[in-house]
């Protein structure tokens, strides 16, 4: 598929707390917002548009500020939960809506489960793609991420020195796109054994663990191209700020501890995605996290880039659950 999948598409750059969103658009209807993962961009729900917009539902991606064609503010604290938050909110508004869905993956699975956590009035149903939902709780994250791995380094702690992943990244982004991507592809990840992509060796790079000179077959050339372009332009500080604000997250949203999500919610994950196997007791605690869940579904055989790895798979989980939503069928 070409990084332009559909000539309908509409492309708008609205106002928010940043200074501005960059939306696609398609179709006309209920809204659905899609918010996007790390590294990514609006372009990962590629494939979700037009099979939306087929279904009679306005689809509208978002790139996540920090991505693409939206605002990359300097300070990291502005890459803090609540900040993405109100730009979902903006965005939603600035669309000529007062309410939406709000879809995420990776990171938007958070993105969004905190917009319907904290903007109920706004996100009146919710779905996670790959990452569950897990309410706020427990020690403070970078104190976490520090304890895993023992002799290694988790990837997440990597992240947090400014500067440090770049450094690995600037260099050949495209040819890092492609491992990252691929180290997390179902066809392509490490055998059961090797050294786990997800942590790094000291002295080493994440880098070093990725598969090498394989692409996953869901990721085109085209696609490799758009990803690394928009990141050869960008750099990836703003997408990288994500990680480093999750402390600042744990003491804002201090107020949410333990709190469910009680609007209608969907869940989808990829049997062979390390965030479905190491969050498995936030799936299982799903009946008092989630009591609104009315789909949930493992893929058998699929890593984490869910929507990009099985996409007429997600279409049809995604549509199945809008259509039985109060007030959203068409």
């Amino acid at each position: 598929m070409s990084p332009h999948p559909a000539n309908d598409l509409t492309h708008r750059l609205v106002p928010s707390p940043a200074g501005r969103l960059h939306v696609v658009e398609q179709g006309t209807g209920p809204l659905v917002l899609l918010v996007h993962g790390f590294p990514e961009s609006w372009y990962s729900w590629r494939h979700q548009l037009p099979a939306l917009a087929a279904a009679g539902y306005r689809a509208a991606a978002v790139d996540v500020r920090g991505y693409g064609r939206s605002s990359r503010p300097a300070a990291t604290d502005a890459y803090r939960m609540l900040e993405l938050v109100a730009d979902n909110v903006a965005a939603v508004h600035a669309l000529g809506e007062r309410t939406a869905v709000v879809v995420g993956h990776d990171w938007g699975a958070a993105i969004a489960a905190n917009s319907a956590l904290i903007r109920p009035d706004v996100f009146r149903a919710v779905g996670m793609l790959s990452v569950p939902y897990a309410p706020r709780g427990g020690p403070r994250p970078s104190t976490v991420f520090a304890s895993l791995g023992g002799d290694d380094e988790f990837y997440v702690s990597y992240f947090q020195e400014p500067g440090r992943a770049e450094a690995e990244i600037e260099p050949d982004v495209r040819g890092w796109l492609a491992g990252f991507y691929a180290a997390l592809s179902a066809d392509t990840m490490p055998a059961p054994g090797a050294p786990d992509p997800h942590f790094v060796t000291p002295g080493r790079t994440l880098r070093d663990r990725f598969p090498a000179h394989r692409s996953p077959h869901w990721l085109s050339e085209a696609d490799l191209d758009f990803y690394a372009g928009e990141f050869e332009r960008t750099g990836l500080s703003g997408a990288l700020a994500r990680y480093r604000a999750v402390d600042r997250d744990w003491a804002d949203l201090a107020g949410h501890d333990g709190a469910p999500l009680t609007q209608p919610s969907l869940f989808a994950g990829g049997g062979l995605d390390a965030s479905t196997t190491w969050m498995a007791d936030a799936i299982e605690a799903f009946p008092r996290t989630l009591p609104g869940l009315t789909s949930c579904h493992i893929l058998d055989g699929c890593g984490h880039w869910i929507q990009q790895e099985r996409p007429e798979e997600t279409n049809r989980i995604l549509t199945d659950w809008l259509a039985e939503l109060p007030g959203t069928a068409c």
